[in-house]
């Protein structure tokens, strides 16, 4: 981790980006959008996904369709890459350690809540199997939300998720996988660690207050919260 653990005070409550840190989802946005940019003769590679990944949908679309010089609106992207999206994300699969945190934390009466910039109906479609776990989080709070104004990386998401656990942002952790979910949280005034890609450089989290490559390394205790040994 690139933050001493004794920086950390007692955490009250954790909040859990979704895309990439709960669930491996980023495969199929990459396949997807690899798809709509072969349509047109172009190529989606690294360069371009490191810059997208936690964006909001429409930041996303706006991104992909000016990096790629795409011969359409982000609009009509996000409306050619629902149905290829529709068609995998119930195919998602659990990250590593997800599962066993949160049934960890939920165990111990730790107040838990997600914290996502997917839409309540592709959260829906990517939790398909994973429905037992998925429902012992406290609250679900989605990009689409009547409450949150603005997806990451402005704080809306995560405010509203500690609002609604009644939890002051401060003591609150956020795991993330992105730069763009880091800056949302700590503009919350949370605790962020990042949980990067494998092909992310720990440079891009340099605003993150630890950095760690698998959830599977996170020590609670160190935190305040009920110890874990991992299996």
């Amino acid at each position: 981790m690139n933050a001493p653990l004794k920086a950390f005070g007692p955490i009250k409550a954790v909040i859990f980006d979704m895309d990439g840190l709960l669930l491996d989802t980023e495969g199929i946005y990459t396949e997807v959008t690899s798809i709509i940019a072969a349509r047109y003769g172009r190529t989606f590679d690294w360069s371009i996904k490191q810059n997208i990944i936690g964006r909001g949908a429409g930041d996303l679309a706006r991104y992909v369709v000016e990096a790629l010089d795409l011969p359409i609106t982000a609009e009509e992207f996000l409306v050619v890459r629902e149905p290829l999206m529709r068609e995998r994300f119930p195919t998602a699969q659990a990250m590593p350690g997800a599962q066993e945190l949160v049934r960890h934390l939920k165990a111990n009466n730790i107040p838990i809540a997600v914290g996502t910039s997917s839409s309540s109906q592709s959260f829906g479609q990517k939790t398909t199997l994973h429905r037992d776990w998925f429902a012992l989080f406290d609250f679900i709070v989605t990009a689409d939300d009547p409450e949150v104004g603005a997806a990451k990386p402005a704080p809306d998401i995560f405010l509203t998720a500690a609002r609604r656990l009644g939890v002051a942002p401060e003591d609150c952790l956020v795991f993330e996988d992105s730069p763009f979910g880091v800056t949302a949280a700590k503009a919350a005034g949370m605790t962020a660690i990042a949980i990067p890609d494998a092909a992310m450089a720990d440079a891009k989290y340099a605003h993150a207050d630890g950095i760690l490559r698998t959830l599977k390394a996170f020590e609670p205790g160190a935190f305040g919260l009920p110890a874990l040994e991992w299996a």
